[in-house]
């Protein structure tokens, strides 16, 4: 059986990973933004291999959360789930990064960058990247007007793009980037279209499953299903330039 950190895991796609994870026999680690937040876990939190906590929109608390995750002992497999959807403003965190890159890009990279590495990293990202611009000089959007959409799709690439990134320089590591869908959750909303149940069964799949038809690196998956990404997430040219301008961001080397 295998010991797997789902960030985001007390609703949603993570709480629903978290479920199914635990129902087969996994060792899952619970991630809550707070204590308050974890109290929300009920009876579940029993059956967990344990639980962290820490806000992702801050980098203190998120390198707080790798330390936390580290001390339980290395994970088999890391589930970025966490995330935040549309703002309609920039808010700033306390860091005075936009919440939306801070929470969707910036916390996975520290948190792969700064957790003992694992055999298998799935990351959640969104069809919506396939609208999103590639230019990166103002990825934190301080000169740009906000756009709710725009910041969210771009969010998505850069976190589809770093999961091709891992793959290509980590080869031990099956890294990958899953479109769940537009799904009924908190984020997505009762009248999401898509199957709350196929959403994440791809995410489980390629986290803990040994199917053969899972044992690939750096693909982007929809349902269990390989489709193409945006042309950026497989250009190295644009994986080189993110990595650097995430280790900027956070003072942290990945690579």
């Amino acid at each position: 059986m295998a010991r797997i950190l789902i960030t985001g895991s007390t609703d949603g796609l993570g709480l629903a990973n978290a479920r199914t994870l635990l129902a087969a026999g996994h060792e899952v680690i619970l991630h809550a933004r707070s204590p308050e937040r974890a109290s929300d876990l009920g009876a579940l939190a029993q059956r967990s291999a344990g639980i962290v906590t820490g806000d992702l929109s801050s980098i203190t608390e998120t390198r707080d959360l790798a330390e936390q995750v580290n001390t339980i002992g290395r994970m088999d497999a890391v589930i970025h789930n966490a995330g935040v959807y549309l703002s309609s403003t920039r808010i700033a965190t306390v860091d005075g990064h936009s919440r939306t890159l801070a929470v969707n890009v910036l916390a996975p990279y520290l948190l792969t960058a700064l957790i003992e590495r694992p055999d298998r990293l799935v990351y959640v990202t969104s069809g919506m990247h396939l609208g999103a611009s590639g230019d990166l000089d103002d990825i934190d959007w301080t000169s740009r007007r906000w756009n709710a959409s725009a910041a969210y799709s771009e969010s998505k690439l850069h976190v589809a793009a770093l999961a091709a990134a891992v793959a290509r320089h980590w080869t031990d590591v099956r890294s990958n980037s899953v479109d769940p869908g537009w799904v009924p959750t908190k984020m997505g909303g009762p009248g999401a279209p898509d199957d709350l149940e196929l959403g994440h069964l791809t995410q489980v799949w390629l986290a803990a499953g040994d199917d053969p038809a899972a044992n690939v690196t750096g693909a982007y998956w929809h349902h269990q299903r390989q489709q193409s990404p945006a042309p950026e997430v497989t250009d190295v040219a644009f994986q080189d330039r993110l990595i650097g301008t995430l280790t900027k961001l956070t003072g942290t080397s990945l690579f």
